[in-house]
């Protein structure tokens, strides 16, 4: 069984790595308001990722069948979930912004991050080409399984504690951090993540 972790981390390692909307998210919530946001909001985006490790795991045909099926619609709600989100960080003002960070911490950091890797059903087909390439696919019982997805939640998590303890050490080392004008530009990039996803769901 600790093979099956140790392959997990591996895979979670490979294919975990912090880009896109939540690697933006997590870079400017670090820089906001510390580590314990870059954490919670690389939290929510590891959880989605074990839940989809879960599927091919376990062999849910069901229920990757009919996420792959709707794949489109369901991309485009989290596109449109990431270009609000986007909106919403680019008119941040510098003013209240402590207030507003706080807030952010209490109730969405971890949801919002779950929801935009949630929306992504695609990583169906990558954890299954990963269990695949290891020669992990239909040779593990509940326990292995267990052990695997387990695994990948670790591997993924260390990725999202790199990315924000590294942010959290280079925002120390910058000194006073101009608020209004990051959230102009990750606010900016979120609003491009999500025309992305607009653009490629259509084709």
């Amino acid at each position: 069984m600790a093979g099956f972790l140790l392959r997990g981390i591996l895979i979670g390692l490979l294919f975990g790595v912090p880009v896109g909307a939540v690697g933006t998210m997590t870079v400017q919530r670090t820089l906001h308001g510390g580590v314990r946001a870059g954490l919670l909001t690389g939290l929510g985006s590891s959880v989605a990722d074990c839940i989809y490790a879960c599927i091919g795991a376990f062999g849910l045909t069901i229920v990757s069948d009919f996420l792959l099926r709707y794949q489109t619609a369901i991309h485009l709600v989290g596109g449109g979930f990431i270009l609000l989100m986007g909106i919403a960080v680019f008119r941040r003002k510098q003013d209240g912004q402590k207030k507003t960070e706080q807030e952010e911490r209490k109730s969405s950091q971890f949801l919002t991050s779950f929801l935009i890797g949630i929306t992504n059903p695609a990583a169906i087909l990558t954890f299954l080409f990963a269990f695949s390439y290891f020669g992990i696919t239909g040779q593990s019982n509940a326990f292995q399984s267990i052990a695997l997805v387990a695994g990948v939640f670790i591997g993924t998590y260390i990725w999202w504690g790199v990315l924000s303890f590294a942010t959290d050490f280079i925002r120390k080392k910058a000194g006073n951090v101009n608020f209004q004008k990051t959230n102009k530009i990750f606010g900016s990039l979120l609003i491009l993540f999500g025309i992305v996803i607009f653009i490629s769901a259509k084709q």
